[in-house]
């Protein structure tokens, strides 16, 4: 039997979910959390033995969340439910003791069967996740080559800022912050600004 807890900022999401698995003779959910920290509170005090996990959530999130749960309950496994599709999320969240990883795009059919591989303790990676790049190991990873400026600015782009209001804060100028911009894209590999948004956001969920 599996004894689901469920945690994801989206009450609606949440209310899906259950509907979805409300036929389901061998899934009993044991409790839902809107954050990471209620979330912890649910597996003290109902030792759920699979967690469907997001990433991002307020107060404590996925990666925190699931780091604290596998060093106290090695035995509870868990399967990352995300929007992330980033091989760099990917492996933040196996770093951190997950065992499965599905998008949020993903059917029904397949987060059943990613549940039940993950209950019996076997990986299980979303179809549409590209592990060709999965780099468990420490060996030095992309974002080390960037320069103490381009990681600012990378910091800065995840806020939301354009490229004159870096400038304005850095004291640098327009065209500079643009050139370095084209530097962090050709660097990561990514392809274009779009990418680089996404990339700088997911980026706030490292270790």
């Amino acid at each position: 039997m599996i004894h689901l807890a469920i945690a994801e900022d989206h009450q609606s999401l949440i209310d899906g979910i259950k509907l979805l698995l409300k036929h389901e003779e061998d899934i009993h959910i044991v409790g839902t959390a809107n954050n990471g920290k209620d979330l912890l509170k649910i597996v003290e005090l109902k030792r759920p033995n699979v967690i469907l996990m997001d990433i991002k959530m307020p107060i404590l999130d996925g990666i925190e969340a699931t780091k604290i749960i596998k060093k106290k309950f090695p035995y509870i496994n868990i399967l990352v439910f995300t929007m992330f599709d980033q091989i760099e999320a990917v492996e933040r969240m196996i770093k951190a003791g997950a065992t499965g990883y599905i998008l949020k795009s993903a059917t029904l059919e397949e987060m059943l069967f990613a549940l039940k591989k993950v209950h019996k303790g076997e990986t299980y990676f979303d179809n549409d996740l590209n592990l060709n790049a999965l780099n468990l190991d420490d060996k030095k990873n992309k974002q080390s080559t960037l320069t103490n400026r381009q990681v600012e600015i990378l910091d800065l782009i995840s806020l939301g800022k354009t490229s004159r209001e870096i400038s304005e804060q850095l004291f640098i100028g327009v065209q500079t912050v643009e050139t370095h911009r084209k530097n962090i894209i050709r660097v990561l590999g990514l392809k274009g600004k779009g990418e680089l948004l996404r990339y700088s956001l997911e980026r706030k969920y490292k270790f």
